[in-house]
């Protein structure tokens, strides 16, 4: 593939009605930024915030025509900085890939060397991006939790956004080391599915508002990882027990959050915030070789749905309507 001029990507562009089209397209090479690190993708994955910057969102995507895409799995095509050589396996996650610079979403993307790292040798390809950003973040909110202190004997880990793609392979990682989980969601037609994945209840994510205006509700949860943010972060650590932890990851609700510092006080309980585009490689090394070994999880295909590249407009619809059910990996190679 070093000869390669074109290759297939998802692009999208802005319309002269400000309007943002989605279509599968032939890039040339030269349409890449120059950059050390030439990779072959052969899979990505679907994330909210491929879902963003697909749909024009300028917080995430400042510059179009784009190809998004925050995931990449794939082969090295060719590295000017010596740090890896052709036919290696790496992995591509946050930095700037999907956002300004082109993503995972295409065959071929150009990146800093020190952007990726090797795929650890129990991974497959596929099987990293079955886990992807979604489930690299759900391992790190664990192991936040875990350097706070908890244990499975603390209690009861309450998972938001419970369907989603943290929300899943959260489920499923805390029910494999032990833990037992409350999951919350807004699709009850899911439980059955959420069982499967590992969660002892399953209760619709309006319960966490209960505890309304009360500067305290009665503690139900020993810790939770938070994908909503705004009203239901705030009843999550209104209602932790003494000790607790929220590891917060997302904001589909809401970025705000509003309550009284009486919980943090008289429980002492702590909001921890979970960070997976700019951590440092070597923490991106260490989260990756967790998931390929203690935090591996069984049966890894039955966590996601294998897509074509052809589908990704319609799959990234779906973060916009509610649909999103697990992990969606996209096949990229074989476009």
């Amino acid at each position: 593939m070093s000869q390669i001029d074109t290759f297939t990507a998802l692009l999208v562009e802005e319309q002269e009605d400000n309007t943002f089209s989605k279509r599968i397209v032939q890039r040339h090479i030269s349409d890449l930024p120059e950059n050390d690190l030439q990779i072959e993708v052969h899979y990505s994955s679907l994330n909210y915030k491929d879902a963003m910057s697909a749909s024009g969102n300028k917080r995430i995507s400042q510059h179009f025509p784009h190809t998004p895409g925050i995931d990449a799995a794939g082969t090295v095509i060719s590295d000017k900085s010596g740090t890896f050589s052709a036919g290696d396996e790496v992995l591509v996650f946050g930095y700037d890939l999907g956002m300004n610079t082109p993503g995972g979403l295409g065959q071929v993307i150009s990146i800093p060397a020190d952007w990726a790292v090797a795929c650890p040798s129990t991974l497959s390809l596929k099987e990293a991006m079955t886990y992807g950003t979604g489930g690299i973040t759900a391992a790190l909110c664990i192991q936040k939790l875990e350097k706070m202190g908890a244990k499975p004997s603390d209690g009861p880990v309450a998972v938001t956004g419970a369907t989603g793609g943290v929300g899943s392979i959260s489920i499923a990682l805390l029910k494999q080391l032990g833990y037992d989980v409350v999951a919350f969601s807004g699709k009850p037609e899911q439980s059955d599915k959420l069982t499967a994945l590992g969660a002892s209840e399953i209760l619709h994510r309006d319960t966490i508002l209960e505890v309304k205006d009360a500067p305290a509700g009665k503690t139900k949860w020993a810790h939770a990882i938070d994908t909503l943010g705004g009203d239901y972060l705030t009843g999550l650590l209104k209602q932790l027990k003494p000790g607790g932890g929220v590891a917060s990851v997302g904001l589909a609700a809401s970025p705000e959050i509003a309550m009284s510092v009486i919980p943090f006080i008289t429980r002492g309980i702590s909001l921890l915030g979970v960070d997976s585009v700019y951590i440092p490689l070597a923490d991106k090394q260490h989260i990756w070789q967790r998931v390929a070994t203690d935090m591996k999880l069984p049966n890894l295909d039955s966590y996601q749905q294998e897509i074509s590249l052809s589908e990704t407009p319609e799959y990234l619809d779906k973060f916009f309507k509610g649909q999103v059910v697990g992990r969606y990996v996209v096949n990229v190679k074989d476009a």
